[in-house]
């Protein structure tokens, strides 16, 4: 399933702050995972984000096993701004059974997010996630740097995965 560039409809003046986002995203080579309680992966990953004129930008993002290509996490949701602000907020549903919401700001080409809400099915996997941070950044060079990291139980807020990507739409 992709979520392609909505190029019938006007992008929402609320979410234009958030125009640099827009469109497909592929890792220009795989990204390292890791976490004290697992062994250490490599992923690759792509990322669709659109809109359909809504005051939101839509997203999606799917990642893949580096060697096996194995389908792995996936993530999809809504990127909303504060009205006047730099506030921003990613929605966020996970094949994981884990939902959140992530609250931070909007600085130029580069967002900081802290979780400020988790969910999870009755049946989630433990340890279960008890905070997770994101920092999305425009490199200078035309990449897209995310870096995240996450807290368990039991275990401190740990960078937990680093990859850049390239546009490909």
């Amino acid at each position: 399933m992709s979520c392609p560039f909505n190029h019938s409809a006007e992008l929402n003046p609320a979410v234009l702050p958030l125009d640099w986002l827009l469109g497909t995203w592929q890792s220009d080579e795989p990204g390292e995972g890791s976490f004290p309680s697992i062994t250490p992966f490599r992923y690759t990953e792509t990322l669709h984000f659109s809109h359909v004129g809504q005051p939101v930008i839509n997203f999606m993002f799917n990642a893949f096993h580096a060697d096996s290509k194995k389908p792995l996490h996936r993530e999809c949701g809504f990127i909303r701004l504060q009205p006047g602000s730099n506030r921003v907020a990613f929605i966020i549903a996970q094949n994981s059974g884990l939902v959140e919401i992530e609250e931070g700001e909007l600085t130029g080409q580069q967002l900081t997010l802290h979780s400020t809400a988790l969910a999870r099915t009755s049946f989630a996997k433990q340890p279960y996630v008890r905070q997770i941070s994101r920092h999305i950044q425009l490199k200078p060079d035309g990449r897209l740097e995310q870096t995240v990291s996450m807290a368990l139980e039991g275990q401190p807020l740990t960078q937990h995965l680093h990859i850049t990507y390239r546009r490909t739409e």
